[in-house]
């Protein structure tokens, strides 16, 4: 089953590479189709289960799915076409475009799938290769190339030490197979170091962000190395940290905080608000109970829904006005009612409003924090103030006061564009009113880490 979803990753590849009619059109079917498949696999996978499930072999590494890995893969295959959809218009160079997001698409899908550590970091960093070239070639701004460099140099460096870890292991365990990790004790020195190399890489995937499927997907990969691979097979290590990622975590929260707010690009404002959540999600995961696990899985996934909504209603002011800059834009609600609606109600969701997916997520995590650790509760709960404060400052100065004079010419929202955020608004809405259908999928899995020692560390 797994075999016909990576075919399937394949094919719209091949059909870009070597034909050039009706490609649009073809690559958002193969992507609603793929999208479909994931849906179907996820209606078939046995939840009662934590095992790895739909198993099967590449060469000689394996790859499955699990409840976990399901829902990353499902919102890499949801994104894809919200992807084309933006670039719908797009007349220079959108086949080599869809071409890269089909790449990253498929490489992303067999990240998730893989059952093997080695294969794992080979495909962490192979996704380097096409997003530097699609940062590179396709930025918007004029310093895309230095962007892509750093992007690249940035995440790759602390991949080195990762790989040292991994040659560690093959040397004194003398296998990188996932499952016979979990089972394979290490010595707690082990650990530390090990835990150590590997949160060099995983850090460092943390605080990527700049458009739609980065927002949406690759900012969350060194969360998922942190679920996969850091908490199980290195728990003496998660522990004995634990001081290290609060201070890092809260202080990442504020600080990113106060960063957006002195932002004036809207692209950035957004940006540097996601390193806020996935910090939110690194307290998250380190705190040692199941519900923190859960908050940090429902974080993750709407974020991806709210992020990307975001940065595509930032895309559609862009090819409006071909300006990001704030202080452009005033008094939306008097020419763009539609889009402020939308703008209105993403920015709530944006800082948690009751009723929003991403409350759920961080309500859920506060509880297990504070009883773990108050002080670093109260100021994780206390830095949520920030969020309010950024948003309801944006919102405030893009869609309400009197019409900015720079907007002279104006249009709401297209059908294609309405189409796309009334669906991420639904989503939202719906996940922040009925979370039960992925907590219950969930819980058999993330029930694996209470089986873990609960270390305390003095």
């Amino acid at each position: 089953m797994l075999e016909l979803l990576v075919i399937l990753c394949l094919l719209p590849l091949i059909y870009l590479l070597f034909f050039d009619k009706l490609y649009r059109e073809v690559s958002f079917l193969f992507s609603l189709f793929i999208f479909s498949y994931t849906l179907f696999i996820f209606l078939t996978l046995d939840f009662n289960s934590p095992e790895f499930q739909w198993t099967f072999s590449i060469l000689t590494y394996q790859f499955g799915i699990d409840n976990i890995s399901i829902f990353f893969i499902i919102l890499t295959a949801f994104l894809q076409p919200i992807c084309i959809l933006i670039n719908w218009n797009n007349t220079l160079n959108l086949r080599s475009i869809l071409a890269y997001l089909f790449l990253i698409e498929f490489l992303l899908i067999l990240l998730f799938m893989t059952l093997n550590t080695l294969v794992f970091y080979i495909l962490f960093e192979s996704i380097l290769i096409p997003m530097f070239i699609y940062i590179g070639k396709f930025g918007a701004r004029s310093r895309k190339i230095e962007a892509a460099f750093k992007f690249f140099i940035y995440t790759y460096i602390g991949s080195l030490v990762m790989f040292i870890g991994l040659v560690y292991i093959y040397y004194v365990k003398g296998t990188l197979d996932l499952e016979l990790l979990y089972v394979t004790e290490f010595t707690k020195n082990e650990q530390i170091f090990l835990w150590l190399s590997f949160f060099a890489s995983f850090s460092v995937k943390i605080p990527i962000a700049g458009s739609v499927l980065l927002a949406g997907i690759l900012l969350k990969l060194g969360i998922y190395g942190f679920i996969r691979y850091s908490i199980p097979l290195f728990p003496y290590g998660s522990a004995y940290f634990l001081p290290l990622i609060y201070a890092i975590g809260i202080i990442s929260i504020v600080y990113s905080s106060l960063a957006t707010i002195r932002q004036i690009d809207l692209k950035k404002i957004i940006a540097y608000a996601s390193i806020g959540h996935m910090n939110f999600v690194l307290l998250g995961l380190f705190s040692q109970s199941i519900e923190g696990l859960m908050g940090s899985m429902y974080i993750m996934l709407s974020h991806g829904f709210i992020s990307s909504a975001l940065f595509t209603t930032i895309g559609m002011l862009y090819d409006r006005h071909h300006s990001r800059i704030l202080y452009y834009y005033r008094g939306l609600t008097n020419v763009m009612p539609l889009f402020a609606v939308f703008f209105f109600i993403l920015n709530l969701a944006n800082f948690s409003f009751p009723g929003t997916a991403s409350f759920i997520g961080e309500f859920i995590i506060l509880l297990p924090l504070l009883e773990l650790n108050t002080i670093a509760g109260l100021l994780t709960a206390f830095s949520l103030l920030f969020s309010a404060l950024y948003s309801l400052w944006l919102i405030n100065r893009v869609i309400f006061g009197s019409l900015s004079i720079y907007i002279t010419k104006y249009n709401d929202l297209f059908l294609r564009e309405f189409s796309i955020l009334i669906l991420f608004t639904f989503l939202i809405i719906y996940f922040g009113l009925y979370p039960q259908i992925i907590f219950n999928s969930l819980s058999m899995s993330l029930s694996y880490y209470t089986l873990m020692p609960q270390i305390n560390i003095v």
